[in-house]
């Protein structure tokens, strides 16, 4: 077959993320099938930008179309995603004549359902709509916007119209339909392909040496005795580690428990002013690693944290990927995160409790640290054989070709 995948902030490996269409495109193509990605030339989420024009990638064909940049989320970001969007369509023959069977919609936000609509309607192609979040109701959660704004508006009008024109939506949220119901959706096009790992970056991770300072303080720790509750990834709001500095204060008589933050954000210095006010003593903060040495970093890890602030987005659930290697890790987590049934809950690989409530978090890693080696290896194998059962990419790429093929056109 031939796959048509327009995802305006599409990375590689050698640009930086996002990686999930990488990924999946790598799969088919090694399925036997024609891929071609059009991204956008320029992305606040690569650590570097590739050349406007085409390129191709172990066997995937990208096409990358010419934007503005920007920095941060406001007016200039919103012109380049109007900017791409007319770009697709400006290039819209060039388009057809790939003669895709399956066109697929992934460029986070919603505007993009216009032009890949007009794509599959003129090569009788399946046009599948694939959610990432569920804009715009988390830009009007997040950024404060009222339902009548211009922007909101129009973001509005197109997730609509993708709902009503989409031959099926692969969401990366398993709890999502409802939402999508509310607004067009039928459940015979809904399906649930959520993030996932890349089985090679984990083969080798025992086997990985860690930079100098990271393997110097693990290899303290370690050698002390300590009960390591860690965190790997980005130091933001939304991921409320404040709550875990504070929930390590109600701790700081356990000197048999230390905690340690790696990665990097916005908050990263109020959280460690934060610390530093409590004289935290086990409170350790590390760089940033490369991607290739998170599995190795989380297996040192004892017990894994993921937090995040109050929020009924979460209802709808959520596709963290620092659980993804939370879970391969064989490691318990404390999720801190409202969000109902979640796979911390259904597998059984941790303790999920209410987000932002420091007593609860407190509780849930007394409950974990008191267990012992053996206990918390157990909860964390739930884990890691769910993952290796269910989220390798391979699986994933499959599974969504499997969903899309068997649907009815709309």
């Amino acid at each position: 077959m031939n796959i048509l995948m327009i995802s305006h902030y599409a990375g590689a490996p050698q640009y930086g993320m996002e990686f999930r269409s990488y990924y999946m495109s790598r799969d088919w193509v090694r399925m036997g099938h024609q891929v071609t990605v059009v991204g956008a030339a320029f992305s606040h989420l690569r650590k570097a930008q590739p050349l406007v024009g085409r390129e191709t990638l172990e066997g995937i064909n990208y096409l990358w179309l010419p934007t503005g940049d920007y920095e941060g989320n406001g007016l200039k970001r919103v012109i380049t995603m109007l900017q791409f969007c007319h770009q697709v369509y400006k290039h819209r023959k060039e388009l057809i004549s790939f003669n895709p069977d399956i066109v697929i919609a992934s460029s986070v936000y919603t505007f993009d359902i216009y032009p890949c609509h007009y794509i599959a309607k003129r090569t009788n192609a399946k046009l599948v709509y694939e959610v990432h979040d569920l804009w715009p109701l988390s830009v009007m959660v997040i950024g404060g916007y009222k339902k009548w704004h211009p922007f909101i508006v129009m973001l509005q009008h197109c997730e609509n119209y993708a709902y009503k024109h989409c031959d099926m939506v692969v969401s990366m949220l398993d709890k999502a339909f409802p939402h999508m119901k509310r607004h067009g959706l039928t459940e015979d096009r809904f399906c649930c392909v959520p993030n996932g790992y890349l089985k090679e970056e984990w083969e080798d991770a025992e086997n990985i040496s860690l930079p100098r300072e990271h393997a110097s303080l693990f290899a303290k720790l370690h050698t002390e005795g300590k009960i390591i509750i860690g965190f790997a990834g980005g130091h933001t709001q939304s991921t409320a580690m404040d709550i875990l500095i504070k929930a390590a204060y109600l701790l700081k008589d356990r000197t048999d428990i230390a905690f340690v933050m790696v990665g990097k954000g916005p908050q990263k210095e109020e959280l460690m002013h934060l610390a530093e006010s409590y004289n935290l003593k086990d409170f350790y903060f590390l760089p940033p690693v490369e991607k290739t040495y998170i599995p190795k970093i989380v297996l040192q890890f004892d017990i894994c944290y993921e937090g995040g602030v109050h929020s009924f987005l979460h209802k709808y659930g959520t596709s963290a990927n620092k659980m993804i290697d939370y879970m391969l890790a064989g490691k318990p987590i404390v999720k801190s995160v409202d969000e109902p049934d979640s796979e911390v809950e259904r597998i059984g690989c941790g303790i999920q409790v209410e987000a932002e409530n420091v007593e609860q978090v407190r509780n849930a890693i007394l409950n974990i640290a008191d267990m012992s080696a053996e206990e918390r290896a157990a909860m964390g194998v739930k884990g890691r054989k769910y993952a290796l059962e269910n989220l390798e990419y391979h699986t994933l790429s499959e599974k969504f070709i499997d969903y899309v093929c068997t649907s009815s056109p709309s």
